[in-house]
């Protein structure tokens, strides 16, 4: 089985700035959400003598907006506003050029591996991007809930961590965003690709979808993303957050995780990734087709 979509020359030159465009829907959709996972996944555990922080996703969306108001929904934004618009174009090249590379005549669809592994090379474009922003971002988030503002933004963050360790400073984690965002990078567009398809009435194009089948398809896309991206997401979160020497290593992060807080630490801010995963992801991908089919009429030779 292929996607579906023979007899259309594939541009991964659209495909960036289409991807950048389905990147802003997607921080801006998103991006509240994203704020409350990180913080159930980084709060402290709970001791004898201490309560947690926030004892679910709705306790922390609104503690979060009683003491920082909406705009704490969105701190950190800075950070992935300057890298997602990116950061999506180019996972979108890296799928794009991984189809063109793979498809030998533009008559001949794709099959699904081709799809799979497509994506998989988008993952591994975009961690140069998502890493640092990644790791300003957490940092950002975090240190409203601890009550020392220590970074005046993500400017600010970016100097200091490079002044105190250098480039390895702010690239810290970049194995562990590798380990969660290429699998899940493939997994994220097989999907969309397969449900697409799958929403295609016999004999008709893919691309005349309707809106509802797109954003049905792009969330769908988004669920299954994180539903394998979230583990090593949330030892990520932790390892950037960490103070320097806490941890030994990554199996470290996992080890201490599992010790302390059992294998449903692997899953925590699960409801809030859930919750976000959908309309982020369907606007992103609603973002993405109508800016490819605006650069299909405005220049359709590229």
């Amino acid at each position: 089985m292929g996607e579906a979509e023979p007899g259309r020359r594939i541009s991964p030159v659209k495909n960036f700035v289409a991807g950048g465009v389905g990147g802003a829907c997607l921080l801006f959709a998103g991006h509240p959400l994203d704020t409350i996972k990180v913080r159930l996944q980084t709060q402290p555990k709970a001791s004898p003598t201490q309560y947690v922080l926030y004892t679910g996703t709705y306790d922390c969306f609104r503690k979060t907006v009683s003491k920082e108001g909406v705009l704490g929904l969105y701190k950190g934004m800075g950070a992935p506003l300057a890298g997602v618009a990116p950061m999506m174009a180019i996972s979108f090249f890296g799928f794009g050029l991984g189809k063109q590379l793979l498809q030998s005549d533009p008559n001949i669809p794709h099959t699904y591996a081709q799809i799979f592994m497509s994506g998989m090379l988008g993952g591994v474009f975009t961690t140069v991007i998502v890493a640092p922003g990644e790791r300003i971002k957490c940092l950002l988030q975090v240190q409203s809930t601890s009550g020392q503002l220590k970074y005046a933004g993500p400017v600010d963050c970016a100097i200091r961590l490079y002044k105190a360790q250098g480039i390895r400073s702010v690239y810290k984690g970049t194995v562990l965003t590798l380990i969660r965002d290429v699998p899940s990078n493939g997994l994220y567009f097989l999907t969309y690709e397969y449900v697409k398809c799958l929403l295609t009435p016999e004999g008709e194009s893919v691309h005349h979808l309707s809106t509802p089948k797109i954003l049905l398809a792009g969330g769908t896309a988004g669920i299954l993303n994180w539903v394998i991206a979230l583990p090593p997401d949330v030892l990520k979160s932790n390892f950037q957050t960490a103070a320097d020497g806490r941890y030994r290593g990554l199996v470290d992060v996992l080890r201490v995780l599992l010790r302390e807080e059992g294998p449903r630490a692997l899953y925590k801010g699960f409801s809030a990734v859930m919750l976000r995963a959908f309309p982020a992801n369907a606007a992103c991908f609603l973002g993405f087709e109508v800016a490819l089919k605006c650069l299909d009429w405005l220049a359709p030779t590229w």
